[in-house]
């Protein structure tokens, strides 16, 4: 073998690429690569996590959090938009493990890498041991997959992956034959089937054409209620959305993806859309006459304006998104920010007739700013999983940066975490897998040091994977400039939200041979771990232990032990139409469902008083 293989060429590549780690596991089948990876002088640090879907899930995570922040720096080696989330595993379960991240990345329209490891090319096609058919099996998923033969083709794989992967926003798979890993380098040459590429991306700057500006500009000054649905397509457009919404007199919500890019402070933010949203959100969406779309494609359907009798506008850089979900009568298909730049150059300022819109707008978010607390407040045995979030939604510093699981934590994230301006935020939303939050916080504490990192999570969520990744935390923290990392776990026994789901949507009580979690002792865990913790049952303690945890000196493990009878109530009027079904499943379940149809009722008057007070 050569002093520079294949494998060392790879692991250069990606560095000229802007690469600056590798998530994954170790195995046979990449041995070459990570031989490589030791040997390169490039900094480039490799993660190991405690399996291979959690390291797809760092990977995905890794390209949220730093999308949109371009390199400081361009060399004419080093012109990548962003730097790209990595995941490395070897052939057979290693990649079969990294579906899960992989569908993440592709539902939430996140570029991704992965590079995953093969049997030799000798073998293929033999049965041979952990020999599947990788190409195939990646090919839902992958935006680009390509399978490496020759040295020559290295180049021109990776190159146009990343390319592929940026270009798309979705993961690109690069399939690496072990024997082709060992292999010596060869640089393409310019004769017949040689094809020699560069590492060059650049993001295209995509603007609103003048006829669509036109008829989009006359509708919004002809309409008098008008919100503004925003989304993830809003991302760097945060000051341009407030700009627009200013001019228009108009409503705010998001989708759960677009939560972190607007201020929710504004008086006119009603916050998150949907089964999880706010109260105002509904509101406002039921009443409105033209709904400006920007940047979102939120599948609540049903919470959009009912018998679509609102007219639409969408601001998508995709053109597949525009009328996907609504049907729209605009469509500008460009950049968020140019359009709406765009937009407010050539919209009259908001006449007085629109006046009594922006004071009903103001007066639903009050309104729903005052059912968030009376929610948070209300008791419940022994804690109310929405006052943690709420007392969190107090203390959080401006600059730290959250991560959220997937369960009925992300309820209480919806609808009481009040994001300060620049934190960013991130789930595994569309794909909802559960088990992606500890992993998604740290991948972005590696991203940003720093920045104090906080993780919310279920007690399931956690038994799934997110304690195996505690073992990973303990071994990284002290590396890290900042060592501010609180992962709350909300321990409630239940797999709460499918639990709601059985009596929301079946009207069958729960089932607890599914439903219920063995208990698990996590902050005695973590502290075995070496990692600070505290296991909170009373109410008034909540407050405290955030504080605590935001001043510790290691990361901190907050064990909340909640009530799983809260409800997850839709708001209204949607959620109406779904009381009775819940009401059945828990009369259903006799005894055991009385506390939380008692609460049930709680939340049901407090949506019917705030819908009375119209």
């Amino acid at each position: 073998m050569s002093s520079q293989s294949v494998a060392d060429e790879l692991i250069a590549r990606l560095h000229t690429w802007g690469v600056t780690r590798l998530f994954g596991y170790s195995g046979d089948g990449i041995n070459p690569i990570l031989g490589a990876l030791r040997r390169s002088e490039s900094g480039m640090s490799f993660v190991q996590a405690r399996h291979e879907e959690n390291a797809a899930f760092m990977a995905v995570a890794h390209s949220k959090y730093g999308l949109g922040q371009y390199a400081d720096e361009h060399t004419a080696d080093q012109n990548a938009a962003v730097d790209l989330g990595v995941v490395l595993a070897t052939q057979g379960p290693g990649a079969v493990h990294l579906l899960n991240g992989l569908y993440d990345a592709k539902l939430d329209s996140m570029p991704v890498l992965a590079i995953v490891g093969q049997q030799n090319t000798t073998a293929l096609g033999s049965g041979y041991q952990q020999e599947l058919d990788l190409e195939a099996m990646f090919k839902d998923v992958a935006v680009y997959c390509e399978q490496i033969t020759a040295p020559e083709q290295l180049h021109l794989v990776l190159d146009r992956a990343i390319r592929t992967a940026l270009a798309s926003s979705g993961p690109a798979v690069v399939i690496v034959p072990h024997d082709v890993q060992q292999a010596d380098a060869a640089q393409p040459g310019t004769t017949h089937a040689q094809i020699p590429t560069a590492v060059v991306w650049e993001a295209p700057l995509v603007v609103p054409r003048e006829p669509e500006l036109k008829q989009a500009v006359k509708l919004l000054n002809e309409s008098e209620k008008i919100v503004m649905l925003v989304g993830q397509g809003a991302r760097g457009a945060t000051k341009e959305v407030h700009s627009v919404a200013q001019l228009l007199d108009a409503g705010i919500v998001t989708s759960l993806l677009g939560k972190p890019y607007v201020d929710e402070s504004w008086p006119q933010a009603a916050g998150v859309m949907g089964h999880m949203g706010s109260t105002a959100s509904a509101a406002l969406l039921e009443a409105c006459d033209l709904l400006l779309i920007v940047g979102s494609n939120d599948p609540w359907t049903e919470f959009y304006p009912p018998g679509a009798r609102a007219k639409a506008i969408q601001i998508d850089i995709n053109a597949r998104c525009p009328g996907n979900r609504y049907p729209v009568d605009v469509a500008l298909v460009a950049d968020a920010a140019h359009t709406l730049r765009a937009l407010e150059e050539r919209l009259s300022p908001a006449p007085a007739r629109r006046k009594p819109w922006r004071d009903q707008v103001r007066a639903e978010v009050a309104k729903w700013r005052s059912v968030a607390v009376k929610r948070a407040m209300t008791p419940a045995h022994p804690i109310n999983p929405e006052r943690v979030v709420h007392e969190l939604s107090g203390l959080i510093p401006s600059e730290a940066q959250v991560a959220v699981d997937v369960g009925s934590c992300v309820y209480w994230y919806a609808r009481q975490l009040r994001l300060p301006p620049g934190v960013p935020a991130h789930l595994c939303s569309t794909l909802a897998s559960m088990g992606a939050g500890v992993p998604y916080g740290l991948a972005a504490k590696m991203r940003d040091p720093r920045r104090p990192t906080v993780v919310l999570a279920g007690d399931g969520a956690m038994q799934m994977s997110g304690n195996a990744e505690l073992v990973t935390l303990s071994e990284l923290w002290k590396e890290w400039e900042d060592p501010r990392f609180i992962i709350c776990v909300f321990n409630n026994r239940d797999l709460a939200e499918v639990s709601w789901e059985q009596r929301e949507t079946e009207g069958e009580p729960r089932f607890r041979p599914s439903q219920d979690l063995p208990g698990f002792p996590f902050a005695e865990y973590a502290q075995m771990l070496g990692l600070s913790a505290l296991s909170i049952s009373n109410p008034d303690s909540i407050a405290d232990a955030w504080e605590q945890a935001l001043a510790s000196d290691r990361p901190m493990l907050l064990e909340m032990h909640t009530d799983p009878n809260v409800p997850l109530l839709a708001p209204f009027p949607q959620g109406e139409s779904t009381l009775e079904n819940m009401r059945k499943g828990l009369r259903s379940e006799g005894p055991a469902g009385e506390r939380a149809l008692q609460l049930l009722e709680v939340y049901a008057d407090m949506e019917s008083t705030r819908k009375s007070s119209d």
